[in-house]
């Protein structure tokens, strides 16, 4: 990422999660980056996190090429949900007063109020200690999962859910959430006032390219977790409403609990030739998928922001989204891709194929605005709102750039001046990510020779060692041979 300016001292910062990389999903993802520009903004991080198998403990990870402390709690995998893990909470607290105290962090930030922020906020605001929380969560997402309501009960229970939240989040400093609307939505469902809109932010010269979109080959991506609330049943049904003629192929990126019922659907609906399930993918894929696409769709009914539609906004790619919670946020109606009515699927269908016929120039149109939009959330301004929240510093702007009234105004086409701007940081970006995926490469091949090295030289050693005790064992063998025959001698 480009270099965010340091803070006037570093700071060690506590970060708490219940979702956690390996784990794939906005929330862990958010964590992980934001974890990753305070290291590199010369801050000491430590993660507080559900271990992802039966290791736990504290260990020194590297995430997003920064390396740091985490702590790893013993966790259990939530029975209904493929991916997700929980921290026992009866015995939490005893372990976040023990790592606040040995800390002695200038501040903690959690990402959640269900079980490691909700524990850990405790600790913290006993030990005296600056608390900044941010919520990903909306309990429509998790109301799904569980096994002891009745769907009669859930309206209560999710009302009952952002009362919860908002006993647990106002004993914060500072509450954020990642756009103004879920911002307007945690306040009027909680009851919270004065909470800060700050994206997730991204870091766009890592899906940078010069690869125009183009329909000559038409692409449709998702990317995200396999979920109920994604409503990728969805985006199936009307791939199958687009016209044979067009042979449009989907690649669904991700992996969930809805998987097997989503390759069954896209066999009833016979388009099971043109869908690929790739599952996870690895970081170095990870700009390449976008890349080749020709537009990004996003079903979803429950986002409070969508970092893989800010990721396809960053590649240039047109998005088609369900005009619901944040996503009108991201996508622009006309102007950097398309809405559409939630489960609406045939107005869905017509919208992927406004951008599949599309011509050139209408492509690069909506391109160009993506990568427009995407300049506003900068994952180093991100970075330094959270500086000046955890140190107490007022800024004169703790929100990010994207609630700006300028931000939603239409666009149509930019600019001629604009589009330079953008033709220019685009070729400039394309090329730092050419430049870092050079040196990563480099790396790789340096970590392998100086492995190859060590390994040369542990085989060596052993058989060093080998031919030593070889020696040695001969020399046993002789004087024992001795004492025996000695011992024969003196008994006759």
């Amino acid at each position: 990422m480009t270099e965010a300016a340091k803070a006037s001292r570093p700071m060690r910062v506590v970060i708490g999660c219940d979702t956690f990389p390996p784990d794939i999903n906005g929330a862990s993802r958010f964590a992980e980056r934001l974890a990753s520009g305070l290291v590199r903004a010369g801050h000491e991080v430590h993660v507080i996190a559900p271990s992802y198998s039966k290791r736990y403990g504290t260990f020194t990870e590297v995430h997003d090429n920064s390396s740091m402390t985490v702590h790893r709690l013993k966790s259990y995998r939530v029975v209904q949900h493929k991916t997700l893990r929980y921290v026992w909470p009866f015995t939490l607290k005893s372990k976040t007063d023990r790592i606040l105290k040995d800390l002695k962090p200038d501040a903690v930030h959690i990402n959640s109020h269900m079980i490691v922020g909700r524990y850990l906020l405790r600790s913290a605001k006993q030990q005296g200690i600056r608390v900044i929380a941010t919520n990903h969560i909306m309990p429509e997402n998790l109301i799904k999962y569980s096994l002891v309501i009745p769907r009669w009960a859930e309206k209560i229970a999710m009302s009952l859910a952002w009362k919860d939240a908002g006993r647990v989040l106002r004993k914060a400093d500072v509450v954020t959430t990642p756009t103004r609307k879920a911002a307007n939505l945690l306040e009027s469902a909680s009851g919270l006032t004065g909470v800060l809109a700050v994206s997730c932010g991204i870091e766009a010269s890592k899906f940078a390219n010069n690869t125009p979109t183009t329909n000559s080959e038409p692409r449709i991506l998702y990317l995200g977790r396999l979920d109920y609330e994604k409503h990728i049943h969805n985006l199936l049904k009307a791939v199958a409403m687009l016209p044979k003629s067009l042979n449009v192929k989907l690649e669904v990126v991700g992996d969930g609990g809805e998987r097997e019922y989503l390759e069954g659907l896209a066999k009833d609906l016979g388009i099971s030739k043109n869908v690929e399930f790739r599952g996870h993918i690895s970081d170095e894929e990870l700009p390449k998928v976008y890349e080749r696409a020709t537009v990004f769709a996003m079903p979803s009914i429950a986002e409070l922001q969508s970092i893989a539609t800010m990721e396809a906004m960053a590649s240039g790619r047109p998005v088609v989204a369900a005009d619901a919670m944040a996503l009108p946020h991201l996508v622009h109606d006309g102007d950097n891709g398309y809405l559409f009515p939630p489960d609406d699927v045939k107005a869905f269908a017509d919208k992927l194929r406004l951008v599949l016929t599309a011509d050139q120039k209408e492509l690069d149109r909506l391109s160009e605005n993506s990568l427009h939009l995407i300049q506003s959330h900068d994952i180093d301004r991100t970075i330094k709102i959270f500086e000046g929240l955890y140190s107490g510093k007022v800024q004169d702007q703790s929100e990010t750039a994207d609630n700006l009234d300028t931000y939603s105004l239409p666009i149509g086409s930019l600019s001629k001046t604009l589009s330079r701007s953008i033709a220019l940081a685009r070729r400039r970006s394309a090329l730092l990510r050419e430049k870092a995926e050079l040196a990563s490469k480099e790396l790789i091949m340096r970590a392998e020779d100086a492995r190859d090295e060590v390994k040369e030289k542990i085989e060596e050693v052993r058989d060093e060692v080998a031919f030593a005790a070889k020696k040695l064992e001969i020399r046993v063998r002789k004087g024992v041979k001795k004492a025996a025959e000695r011992l024969r001698r003196e008994e006759l």
